[in-house]
């Protein structure tokens, strides 16, 4: 069954939110599809901001975004920021601060080797004194969002579900919450759980009481564990993110176990994810290949039996330049160039296949991909 745009939206005063149907167990979540595909600002609008900043959510809402992204790890002393990975490196000025320069650290995390500063070494005060930067460089690469290097900071959970409150409230419409669990089993390890902190944010948090929130995570675990403390809760569903064939979840691998992310994606796996969650979303490419050429193949059948499950399906992640697209939808501006007809063009292709929602880098050419291009 398909239901009408106005019945996934409901009304609601203030900010007590509008919901999005048939969040809650997954028994409804598959005959309750949204009529048009969700769209997920990635990170907020990662594309034209500094990533998991104020400035890139708000972007990514004015930009028509229905839910904004922020990746969870914790500080020293167990508060919830978002930041795409623990190791801030990249995201932030942190190396170019003198005082932090014996922070400096080798760790293994989720069974990779890196070297860097990383956010349980940090108290949320000195994280604070931190700035946020653009994490894709290269000549031409997102010029935009450089532009703002070094303007916001890194901010909390907490915080950003009153600034999401605020901005429903302002824009008289529900704006959902699709955070992102990082590294459970690594944080967990160091005396630093994560999924306690969040439930209680999460409880503390008026808006986020009502308002459609969809927990993600690689590993299976901490959804399992979170689906039993929130599951009944109507506005809350869980998504089970997918990452390489080969590879297996953080928390399988240090249990032993053999069950890849391919496994997962097959007919039984699917079923098995199906107990516990109510979408599935795998990389792009796990949907629809790339052939020989670098060009759109044909899909896989990951969609239609995700269905069949009784799952939700989603996917990760649309760029708009041109080095992220499919040869097909590629123009001759140049790798790092921005390239937004052909963003639309290759969403739309993965549209047709019955995705549900998914995750863009810029959720104005998400929008435009779902809602018609207003310049044709």
């Amino acid at each position: 069954m398909r239901v009408a745009r106005r019945d996934v939206l409901a009304a609601g005063g203030g900010i007590a939110a509008a919901l999005l149907t048939g969040l809650g167990t997954t028994a409804r979540a598959a005959s309750v599809r949204p009529d048009k595909p969700l769209v997920l600002g990635h990170r907020g609008c990662s594309a034209l901001r500094p990533e998991h900043t104020l400035g890139s959510y708000a972007k990514a809402i004015a930009d028509g975004a229905d839910f904004i992204e922020p990746d969870l790890v914790s500080t020293k002393d167990g508060i919830l920021v978002a930041r795409h990975e623990n190791n801030i490196t990249e995201t932030t000025d942190v190396a170019t601060r003198k005082e932090f320069a014996a922070r400096k650290a080798s760790k293994v995390v989720d069974g990779v080797s890196q070297f860097g500063w990383f956010t349980e070494d940090f108290t949320l005060d000195e994280l604070r004194t931190l700035r946020a930067k653009e994490r894709l460089t290269g000549e031409g690469m997102r010029t935009e969002s450089h532009s703002y290097d070094g303007a916001f900071r890194i901010v909390t959970l907490a915080e950003i579900a009153d600034f999401l409150a605020a901005e429903a409230a302002a824009r008289g419409r529900t704006i959902g919450l699709i955070p992102e669990i990082k590294h459970s089993t690594y944080f967990a390890g160091i005396g630093l759980p994560l999924e306690e902190r969040f439930c209680k944010e999460l409880a503390a948090n008026r808006y986020l009481g009502t308002a459609p929130v969809i927990v993600q995570s690689f590993e299976i675990g901490n959804l399992k564990k979170l689906r039993g403390v929130l599951g009944d809760k109507p506005n809350v569903q869980f998504m089970q993110l997918i990452d390489q064939n080969d590879m297996r979840p953080a928390d399988v691998a240090k249990a032993g176990g053999a069950t890849t992310y391919g496994d997962m994606l097959k007919p039984d796996g699917l079923a098995q994810i199906a107990g516990y969650a109510d979408w599935v979303a795998p990389w792009t490419r796990q949907l629809i290949p790339l052939d020989s050429e670098g060009k759109i193949g044909s899909a896989f059948d990951v969609i239609a039996d995700a269905h069949r499950a009784g799952l939700l399906v989603g996917c990760y992640t649309f760029r708009p330049e041109n080095q992220f697209l499919a040869a097909d939808y590629r123009n001759d501006a140049g790798p790092n160039a921005r390239n937004p007809e052909g963003s639309v063009m290759e969403i739309r292709r993965y549209l047709s296949e019955g995705l549900d929602g998914f995750f863009t880098d810029d959720p104005a050419l998400g929008r435009r991909a779902v809602d018609g291009d207003p310049q044709q």
